[in-house]
């Protein structure tokens, strides 16, 4: 198949085009380095001729109250432009709990969610959870020379790898007209992430537990932790940083 992969160039859509090349399939990138703008629609009609599937790796430029208007934007037009190219088969990836979770962009990723459904092209919805790689970002938002400070929250968290290679085998199927979940083998709280991340790089920097840092202080409970009917990979955490 044809497969023009949006986000292309990324962490997790240079993986997924390499994979489905290598799976024999014509897998081609496109972001606004090869002259796609998903907001204006230039570039739009020449990525998605003659491709038979769509993946919508794209993301909001940020987490806050302006992602839902990019991602309202992007995906009328990314579904207009699929339908008049009769494009097949459209693939987003998502997060596991999105609409359990009231944060903006949470709710912008559910509305993404949202549009796709209703529109025009059959689609797929790939759920993940966290990536090991966010790790690092997440702890910066709060951490200074002499600390990191990290919620309990509770997360599954997954390599990239893992998630590129369950977006890129659904995308060369048929669509599932619905969702598959996909999440690490292990459960953890933010800040024993935090402690095993910093014992692995020779950090002595204490890990303090705070229910007001970061990003992900506002989730409770276990939102964010796949359940029975999720892909479960194989990479551990440990195994991952040991790499």
């Amino acid at each position: 198949m044809k497969i023009a992969v949006i986000g292309g160039t990324g962490l997790i859509g240079s993986q997924v085009v390499r994979m489905l090349n290598d799976a024999g399939h014509e897998a081609v990138p496109h972001s606004p380095s090869t002259g796609l703008d998903l907001i204006s629609g230039d570039g739009l009609a020449e990525a998605l001729e003659g491709a038979d599937t769509v993946v919508n790796l794209a993301n909001s430029p940020t987490f806050d109250e302006a992602s839902p208007a990019f991602f309202q934007t992007s995906m009328d037009n990314m579904l207009a432009a699929a339908a008049a190219a009769g494009t097949g088969h459209a693939v987003i990836l998502s997060i596991v709990g999105v609409d359990r979770v009231d944060l903006d962009y949470y709710r912008a990723k559910t509305l993404q969610e949202d549009v796709l459904e209703a529109g025009p092209v059959p689609y797929s919805i790939v759920r993940s959870t966290q990536f090991f790689e966010f790790l690092d970002a997440v702890m910066s938002w709060t951490s200074d020379e002499h600390e990191v400070r990290l919620p309990a929250t509770k997360v599954q968290p997954i390599a990239s790898a893992e998630i590129a290679q369950a977006v890129a085998e659904v995308a060369g199927g048929a669509p599932l007209q619905g969702t598959r979940n996909v999440a690490g083998p292990e459960v953890f709280t933010l800040d024993e992430l935090g402690r095993i991340t910093l014992a692995a790089k020779g950090d002595r920097r204490p890990v303090v537990v705070d229910g007001t840092a970061g990003m992900f202080a506002a989730v409770e409970g276990d939102v964010l932790i796949a359940g029975d009917d999720a892909v479960i990979a194989k990479t551990t955490y440990r195994e991952w940083l040991a790499r």
